[in-house]
C-alpha cells in the first residue's frame, strides 16, 4: 500500500427501507450487495456522527457470515475518507456483540460498527445485518437511529478512498496517510479484550475447580455448542485453555459463513444437537449461543430445561455468587415486557427495585447508565449486566457455573429450591414465522378488542381442565425514567405474551 492515499466522492442512488430497528438494519444478503447498498448506509452512520467524527476511532467487527469480510473493507475505505482517524477490527472480523461493547467502553471509542444479523440464518442466500452501538457500547438510541435513516433518505454521494486495503486476517497496526491525515487500522486479537474483562467479572479458579473436580467432587461435565457462530474463539479460549475443558465438550466452535447450514438460535428447537446430546450424554451442564453470543439457552442434566426468565431469576436470587456484583452491589434488576415476571418476585423478597422496559437493550443501557441497574434480562434468550452495555451469552454461561460452584449441587436442584423459596411463573414463547402480515393483524386486532371489554379483567379462561384468572388487559407503553423518552404501540408484545392462552383460542374463530 502507498503511503498517502487520495479519497473519492462517488454519486449515489438512495435505497428506500434503509431504517434501522433496534437492532440495525438487517436485511437479506442480496440486497446488502446491491451497487452502492451497503456505502449508502456506512456513509450514513459516520455523517450521523456529526461533530464527533473528525479524528474518531470506532470498532469494527462481526459474527463472521457471509458477506462480513467485504462489508469489512468497505467500512475501512468510507472511514479512511471521512476523517475516521483510528479503526479497531477484529481479526478475520470476527468480534462478538458482547466484545464490541467490551472493548468500546475500554478504549472509550466513539462507537462501533457491527456486523451481524444476530440469530438469523447465514449464508449467501440468508441474512446480512449493519448494527451502530454508541459510545456507552449500547445499541443506538432512536434520535441515533432515525438521524441515520433520515440521512439515507437524501444521500446523494458518499466518500471513499478506493486503494486504502489491509488484511484483516493478520494482527497488525498500519497507520498511512488519507488526503493528508493519519488513518490508523489496528487488527487486534478478537478474545484478548473479553476475556480479561470476564477475569476481572468472574473467579474463574472456583470455577475451574467445579469443572475439573477434586478430591470430594466429581468433574462437571459441561457441554458448550458455539452453533458455528462468533462465540467459538472465545469459548476455546475461555472453557479449553483457561477452565481446561475437554475440547471434545466444545462443538460447533469453528465460525463459518453459513454457519454451517445451523440456525444459530440457541432454543429447543435450532439447538435440538445440543438437547438431544444432553439427553442422552454424560453431561451436567449445557450451553448454546447465537451467531454473534449476546444469546444463551441453558440446560441442565438430562437436557432440564432453563427458561430465559427462569435463568435471569436464578441468577438475581445469587448474585452473591459472583465477585463481580460484591464490588458494585447490587443497584436494581429489570426485564423486557414480554418477560415472565419470575424475577419480579425476587425483587420483591430482597427489596431490589425491579424495571420493566420494552423489547430492545438500548433501553436497559439508559438505566445502566444512570446508576439504576445491574441485572436485566429477555424472553429471547438474551441475559446480561452493567459489565457492558449489550446482553452477553458467555456471560451468563459463567455466571451460571459460578452459581452452581457455589452452591454445589445441580441445575435442577438450583431451579426446585428457588421454586421453593420464591413460587414459581410458568412462561412459555411461541415463534410464528414467515406470517401473512394481514391475518396476523386481523388476529390482534381480535384481540385487542376483547381485552377492552369492561369484564375481561377478572373473567376466567379454560383450557385442558383447568381455569385462569385474568389479572390485567394492558396495551404495553413505556416513558424512561431516566431521559423521558417514550415507547408506545406495544401492544403486540403484550397481547401476544400476556395472552398467548387467549390468542391461542381465538385464533380458530378468525
Amino acid at each position: 500500500m502507498s503511503a498517502t492515499v487520495t479519497s473519492k466522492i462517488i454519486e449515489t442512488r438512495v435505497y428506500e427501507g434503509q431504517k434501522p430497528g433496534t437492532s440495525g438494519l438487517r436485511k437479506a444478503v442480496r440486497v446488502f450487495m446491491q451497487e452502492h447498498y451497503t456505502e449508502n448506509f456506512i456513509q450514513a452512520i459516520l455523517q450521523a456522527l456529526g461533530e464527533q467524527l473528525p479524528g474518531s476511532t470506532l470498532v469494527v467487527g462481526g459474527d463472521g457470515r457471509y458477506y462480513g469480510k467485504e462489508a469489512v473493507g468497505k467500512i475501512i475505505r468510507i472511514a479512511a475518507a471521512n476523517g475516521v482517524k483510528k479503526l479497531i477490527i477484529g481479526q478475520n472480523g470476527i468480534l462478538s456483540t458482547p466484545a464490541v461493547s467490551t472493548i468500546i467502553r475500554k478504549y472509550k471509542t466513539q462507537g462501533g460498527i457491527v456486523l451481524t444479523a444476530s440469530h438469523n440464518p447465514g449464508g449467501p442466500d440468508a441474512d446480512f445485518g449493519i448494527k451502530f452501538n454508541c459510545e456507552n457500547g449500547g445499541p443506538a438510541p432512536d434520535h441515533v437511529t432515525n438521524k441515520i435513516y433520515e440521512i439515507t433518505k437524501t444521500l446523494k454521494t458518499y466518500k471513499i478512498a478506493p486503494d486504502v486495503n489491509v488484511d484483516i486476517d493478520k494482527i497488525q497496526n498500519t497507520t498511512i496517510q488519507v488526503d493528508g491525515n493519519p488513518f490508523t487500522i489496528d487488527v487486534i486479537d478478537s478474545v484478548n479484550d473479553y476475556l480479561e474483562h470476564m477475569k476481572n467479572i468472574f473467579d474463574f479458579s472456583s470455577i475451574k475447580t467445579l469443572l475439573q473436580g477434586s478430591n470430594a467432587r466429581p468433574p462437571f461435565n459441561v457441554l458448550i455448542n458455539a452453533m458455528n457462530g462468533v462465540t467459538g474463539p472465545y469459548i476455546r479460549r475461555i472453557f479449553s485453555t483457561e477452565l481446561g475443558v475437554d475440547d471434545s465438550s466444545i462443538v460447533n466452535a469453528t465460525p463459518l459463513e453459513d454457519f454451517g447450514g445451523l440456525h444459530p438460535d440457541p432454543n429447543l428447537t435450532y439447538a435440538k444437537d445440543l438437547v438431544n446430546a444432553m439427553k442422552n450424554g454424560p453431561y451436567d451442564f449445557g450451553a448454546a449461543f447465537d451467531g454473534d453470543g449476546d444469546r444463551n439457552m441453558i440446560l441442565g442434566k438430562k437436557a432440564f430445561f432453563v427458561t430465559p426468565s427462569d435463568s435471569l431469576a436464578v441468577l438475581a436470587a445469587n448474585l452473591n455468587s459472583i465477585p463481580y456484583f460484591k464490588k458494585t452491589g447490587v443497584k436494581g434488576y429489570a426485564r423486557s415486557m414480554p418477560t415472565g415476571a419470575a424475577v419480579d418476585r425476587v425483587a420483591a423478597k430482597n427489596g431490589i427495585k425491579l424495571y420493566e422496559v420494552p423489547t430492545g437493550w438500548k433501553y436497559f443501557g439508559n438505566l445502566m447508565d444512570a446508576g439504576h441497574l445491574s441485572l436485566c434480562g429477555e424472553e429471547s434468550f438474551g441475559t446480561g449486566s452493567d459489565h457492558i452495555r449489550e446482553k452477553d451469552g458467555i456471560w451468563a454461561c459463567l455466571a451460571w457455573l459460578s452459581v452452581i460452584a457455589s452452591l454445589e449441587t445441580s441445575v435442577e436442584e438450583i431451579l426446585l429450591k428457588h421454586w421453593q423459596t420464591y413460587g414459581r411463573n410458568f412462561f412459555t414463547r411461541y415463534d410464528y414465522e414467515n406470517c401473512n402480515s394481514e391475518a396476523a393483524n386481523k388476529m390482534m386486532q381480535h384481540i385487542e378488542s376483547e381485552i377492552q371489554k369492561p369484564d375481561f379483567v377478572g373473567s376466567k379462561l379454560t383450557s385442558e381442565g383447568k381455569t385462569y384468572i385474568v389479572k390485567l388487559g394492558d396495551n404495553y407503553s413505556y416513558v424512561d425514567p431516566v431521559d423521558g423518552s417514550q415507547a408506545s404501540k406495544q401492544e403486540v408484545l403484550a397481547l401476544l405474551f400476556v395472552y398467548i392462552l387467549i390468542a391461542m383460542k381465538m385464533i380458530q374463530h378468525i
